[in-house]
């Protein structure tokens, strides 16, 4: 898209449009003598409330110049944008959202998707943290966030029909499977998307994400340098990049330090408590004599320890563990938890304002974010 990049100086504006010569015969019939009128009934003759007319006549700016200072162009002066600020606050205009959307097609609103049920949305921390990213990020805009929860296909039709019919300006979309066919909906439709994680590490639609395989093999590393060596896997989902990324981390550290990858220690979850405390069974019966697990969730890890106290053993004399996320469950433990640490509510943050750049220029390239992880130590391991 080409960009006009001429600044325009206080009350003159290009010549040549229709609108312009028009503003032009308002001026000149405007000139011929008034009764004065005291300066704060200015524009609100009879209790009218201001328009952009009477902010650009109190500013001495044409329309088009408050127009864009209300939508935040950078196509003004400065000296004029601070005149029709000020003009603004005297005159205590509040410009007209509903008909500002019907010229720019805009809905000042934005969908967080989370194609997950209710349970998994209130107990899995990660969840929360990301919509508090989200909603620092657009505190200070007039853009409104409206979550949507797609539980089954009724859900999944309602969230189409509001893509139809553009009653959003784009799409946040977190919890991405593989096989899920919303994000190519989305993508089919042209509406901005934005992921929180991934489906793959050259997916079309713009992602942020923690640096899983990394963060793992510092999981492992930690344990390896800690003397373990019968070290246990309970993995996230495979059909998510998230659950094969943070698996692949583990397996390739373990390769490094010439220990070979074992099936027997590798359980696979679904990032719930239960789904670990089952893992662990499986794990305890293929594997009794294992020291230590990498769980590839705190939410998880917090299972595992329900589930070796209940067998008896101890953590982290017996067995060592290691989550990812450093939730607040991570602190709050018994004994607190060895994890890593994601950034998440940046990743909330981030993927908000990444979606905001991509509404007002679709033709951005996009983005495709990993942000680093870190170990945090506690009792655990």
């Amino acid at each position: 898209m080409s960009r006009e990049t001429t600044q325009e100086a206080p009350g003159r504006e290009r010549s040549g449009s229709r609108d312009q010569r028009k503003g032009s015969r308002e001026a000149q019939s405007d000139s011929r003598p008034q009764t004065p009128r005291p300066e704060h009934e200015e524009g609100r003759a009879h209790g009218a409330r201001p328009t952009i007319k009477t902010v650009a006549a109190r500013a001495g700016v044409g329309r088009t110049t408050v127009s864009r200072v209300v939508n935040g162009s950078e196509l003004v002066s400065e000296k004029a944008r601070e005149a029709v600020l000020s003009a603004i606050a005297e005159l205590g205009y509040v410009p007209n959202s509903v008909a500002r959307g019907l010229v720019t097609r805009r809905t000042n609103a934005v969908a967080l998707v989370i194609p997950e049920s209710e349970s998994r949305l209130g107990s899995e921390p990660y969840f929360s943290a990301v919509i508090r990213g989200v909603s620092a990020a657009l505190a200070d805009t007039r853009t409104q966030l409206q979550l949507m929860l797609v539980r089954d296909q009724a859900e999944r039709d309602q969230l189409t029909q509001s893509v139809a019919e553009r009653r959003v300006d784009g799409v946040l979309l977190v919890s991405v499977h593989e096989h899920d066919a919303l994000p190519g909906l989305l993508e089919s439709a042209g509406l901005p998307t934005v992921l929180a994680g991934r489906r793959r590490e050259d997916d079309p639609l713009s992602y942020v994400c923690a640096d899983n395989r990394g963060g793992a093999a510092a999981a492992v590393r930690h344990l390896l340098d800690r003397g373990r060596r019968r070290i246990a896997t309970v993995a996230g989902p495979q059909d998510m990049e998230v659950g094969r990324s943070r698996l692949q981390g583990c397996q390739e550290a373990l390769s490094r330090a010439g220990i070979p990858a074992r099936d027997h220690l590798v359980a696979v979850g679904d990032f719930t408590e239960e789904g670990a405390r089952a893992a662990m069974r499986s794990l305890l019966e293929r594997a009794p004599d294992l020291d230590a697990v990498f769980a590839a969730s705190d939410l998880m890890a917090a299972g595992i320890l329900l589930e070796l106290r209940a067998r008896g053993r101890r953590v982290p004399q017996d067995v060592s563990i290691v989550g990812f996320e450093d939730s607040y469950l991570a602190r709050h433990t018994n004994p607190p938890l060895t994890t890593i640490r994601q950034p998440t509510q940046e990743i909330g943050a981030t993927i908000a304002r990444t979606l905001l750049r991509e509404i007002e220029n679709p033709a951005l390239p996009r983005t495709r974010l990993v942000l680093d992880t870190e170990l945090v130590v506690r009792e655990s391991s």
